[in-house]
């Protein structure tokens, strides 16, 4: 008779100080309730950490009681590699689309993630802290090393203003006549810059002013998704993934 032992998965999480080797680390909160009561970490478990600076390490579990779970570090395992430099800007929608949206995006690889307020954004209180939490249980599961940044909102008109001259915005054009499709568009740009950047529309799309205002900007690629209509959290998998897979 053959036995098969169940390993534990490996556990991951980020820390949001930087890691040195010898240092405790005392894991509360939310991230304590899941290594305690989800993963039911014991002593001498093995947790993989990373702090976004300076790689990946692992640490040994020295103690977990009510409050908190300890941690001591003992070796980096994983030197530290930045993510492609790509941003997202899109236009806040309902906060469940909303999450997954940014999971994605951080899976992917984004760097940035700018929400921006347009004519028929309806979404305008966002949850910035529940945004960030997204963005670093989607970088724990997915093994990256850093976590993308959340920018305050910003309008429009505002954010095409003070554009950088050096980074490439690749528009989501719902509008778009042009039958090229973004793989070929994308194929066609790739070695025009090593800054990329993605903006998604609301729900409604944009306003006929704000699509003139936008073209009219030099940086700016139009591009097509395709012949149907796509929601903004698919629209945005679909185009990071693209760019990402292109350029990099």
């Amino acid at each position: 008779m053959i036995l098969f032992i169940m390993q534990k998965p490996k556990t991951r999480i980020f820390v949001n100080k930087t890691i040195s080797s010898n240092l405790i680390i005392y894991v509360k909160n939310k991230q304590h309730h899941f290594l305690k009561n989800v993963m039911r970490i014991k002593i001498d478990d093995k947790i993989n950490v990373f702090d976004g600076q300076s790689g990946e390490w692992i640490s040994k579990v020295i103690s977990v009681n009510r409050e908190s779970t300890a941690l001591r570090v003992t070796e980096n395992i994983k030197k530290m590699l930045s993510s492609p430099d790509i941003w997202l800007i899109f236009s806040p929608i309902r906060q469940s689309r909303m999450s997954t949206a940014i999971q994605k995006a951080t899976e992917i690889g984004v760097s940035k993630i700018i929400p921006c307020i347009t004519e028929y954004t309806n979404i305008k209180n966002i949850n910035e802290k529940n945004l960030s939490q997204n963005t670093v249980e989607a970088s724990e599961q997915s093994l990256r090393l850093d976590i993308p940044s959340i920018e305050k909102e910003i309008d429009l008109k505002s954010l095409l203003e003070s554009w950088p001259m050096d980074r490439k915005l690749i528009y989501c054009n719902e509008k778009n006549t042009d039958n090229t499709s973004i793989i070929e568009t994308m194929i066609s740009i790739k070695n025009t810059t090593k800054k990329w950047a993605v903006l998604v529309g609301p729900e409604g799309g944009f306003s006929s002013a704000e699509q003139d205002l936008i073209l009219k900007n030099n940086n700016v690629i139009s591009v097509s998704l395709g012949k149907t209509i796509l929601r903004s959290d698919t629209a945005i998998t679909v185009a990071l993934f693209c760019i990402k897979e292109i350029t990099s």
